[in-house]
């Protein structure tokens, strides 16, 4: 069975192979709004609709065209990849999974574009990568892996720093591994990163918390720039750099505990949050942002195939934190989100409100489990 999985790394192209990356970037977004213009149009004003067939054959006049012969001089199916995105797009809306589609704009920061593996033009040579019309560039190869290259997105980031992100086709069996077939049910927190049914806590790491005075110097120093001067674009780049180490960080610490809990449980509890409605109380919403609670169990979710174990996910209104562990009961005044200890009424037992919540959490889900 095949598989398909993202590698991501960090390039090091040169002065030339930058500018050529560049005028990709620059391509791409323009072939993107150029059609996106030319789908809006053509609905407003004759009711039709352009498929991508269509835009396709469009692209090949459009580059013969004397005024956009520089279309020529980029990677063929990176233009074409931004045809299928933006169709995508459109699909995306159709179904009422997004918004109508928007321009790109070339003052964006972040920018990427993506091209397919056509006849081998991306491939790994003596440790680089060999990218469509860039040739080969310096690449630092962190992970090593098997398998068919099917595309690659090249991005930049707001910092300046060239990624690469290698879609491979793999054997699902290289990918596979084994758990310690334990059962663990986890209630997420702002205080504690997660509590357990063990009663044993992960700390949260307050990662924006932590850098958030040197970013707001960092933020009022480029806010004091002249616009548009060098500067400025200075500034700037110091404050990408630190917004980028602060999601670097975050983004191991979640790795990490995500692949301890996979590789150590065949069962992992958790409750279905509904975290977007949690985001509208704003003397919260900065907090939850930065433990980042939805890339949490994203992460699970997708690891735990790999890994052959089950994530259950515990509805959002099960009591689970005003419910004795023990004998059932059901204390109401819990509600109250200050109470972080509270004593059983019926059976006197002492609770920790999150370990509480975490062992109501396991067994509900072990319950789902028996009646599924």
């Amino acid at each position: 069975m095949k598989y398909a999985k993202g590698f991501k790394f960090r390039i090091y192209p040169n002065a030339e192979q930058q500018k050529i990356i560049n005028q990709t970037l620059g391509c791409a977004r323009f072939v993107y709004n150029h059609f996106l213009a030319v789908r809006r149009d053509s609905w407003q004003e004759k009711r039709e609709s352009v498929t991508y067939v269509k835009s396709s054959r469009l692209l090949t006049e459009l580059k013969c065209h004397p005024d956009f012969v520089w279309l020529k001089s980029v990677d063929s199916m990176a233009l074409q990849e931004a045809l299928r995105n933006l169709d995508r797009a459109f699909q995306n809306f159709f179904k009422k999974q997004s918004g109508y589609p928007k321009f790109k704009s070339k003052h964006s920061h972040n920018q990427s574009y993506r091209t397919r593996n056509q006849s081998g033009g991306i491939r790994i040579i003596d440790g680089n990568i060999k990218l469509p019309r860039i040739g080969i560039v310096k690449t630092k190869l962190s992970r090593e892996f098997e398998g068919r290259i099917l595309n690659a997105t090249v991005s930049r980031t707001a910092s300046g720093k060239y990624f690469v992100s290698l879609c491979v086709e793999m054997d699902i069996e290289l990918l596979l591994g084994r758990n310690n077939g334990r059962q663990i049910g986890i209630d997420v927190g702002i205080k504690e990163f997660y509590s357990n049914d063990q009663g044993n806590t992960v700390a949260n790491p307050h990662i924006l918390k932590g850098m958030e005075k040197k970013l707001k110097r960092l933020q009022r120093s480029l806010s004091r720039k002249v616009k548009g001067s060098n500067n400025r674009n200075k500034a700037r780049i110091k404050v990408a750099r630190l917004q980028e180490r602060i999601a670097n960080i975050r983004k191991d610490f979640l790795h990490k505990e995500s692949t301890k809990l996979v590789r150590e449980n065949q069962l992992i509890a958790v409750e279905n949050l509904k975290i977007k409605n949690m985001l509208r109380n704003h003397k919260l919403a900065k907090a939850i942002s930065d433990v980042s609670w939805a890339e949490f169990f994203r992460m699970l979710e997708y690891k735990a195939k790999f890994y052959g174990c089950d994530v259950v996910k515990v509805d959002t209104f099960y009591p689970s934190s005003q419910t004795c562990s023990c004998c059932g009961y059901q204390n109401k005044a819990t509600k109250n989100l200050g109470i972080r200890k509270w004593t059983c009424p019926q059976c006197n037992t002492q609770h920790d409100r999150d370990v509480n919540a975490a062992r109501n959490i396991l067994r509900k889900a072990l319950e789902m489990q028996k009646s599924a």
